[in-house]
């Protein structure tokens, strides 16, 4: 009788380990990406669950994010949601729950569910939006625009207020 053991750390990192399990937990994020000595975003979140030990792999913030992002002349885009999940592979962030981008120009996005695609640059959803800009309020269903919102558009408006001094 051949007895025969065969080391293959993947699957001794499985073992005990369920695969709608993450494969890690991380809380009180504070993330800094930079990018040639210059701060590009802050992510703080209270909570990270790492998935990549998926086949589609993803972290999922359970209790939300909030996302400062910085322009090349440091001017700040402020991102907050209630829950945000990043799948890896396709770049793409889902923003959900009382979404708020608050724009260096202080125009504000209002949404239940945004997406971002990273590769794009591109922020888009087919929910309903309220669009707070300087002159006016614009509510409507679905919205697409550029990370710095020069290309911004509320897709099916439903209704629209023009803001006095």
């Amino acid at each position: 009788m051949l007895i025969s053991c065969k080391g293959n750390l993947d699957d001794v990192q499985k073992m005990g380990m369920s695969e709608n399990e993450p494969i890690g937990v991380a809380e009180k994020i504070n993330l800094v990406h930079t990018d040639s000595g210059k701060v590009k975003a802050i992510l703080i979140s209270p909570k990270m669950l790492d998935y990549s030990n998926r086949d589609f792999p993803f972290n999922e913030f359970p209790e939300g994010i909030t996302l400062d992002i910085y322009d090349n002349e440091n001017k700040k885009n402020i991102v907050v949601s209630d829950y945000a999940i990043i799948y890896n592979e396709t770049k793409l962030i889902d923003l959900q729950g009382n979404v708020k981008i608050i724009t260096s120009a202080n125009d504000t996005l209002f949404a239940e569910q945004l997406f971002f695609d990273q590769e794009k640059e591109w922020l888009f959803t087919n929910k309903p939006v309220k669009y707070k800009q300087a002159e006016a309020v614009t509510n409507g269903i679905g919205f697409d625009a550029n990370k710095d919102f020069s290309l911004a558009e509320v897709l099916e408006v439903t209704g629209y207020m023009t803001l006095e001094d």
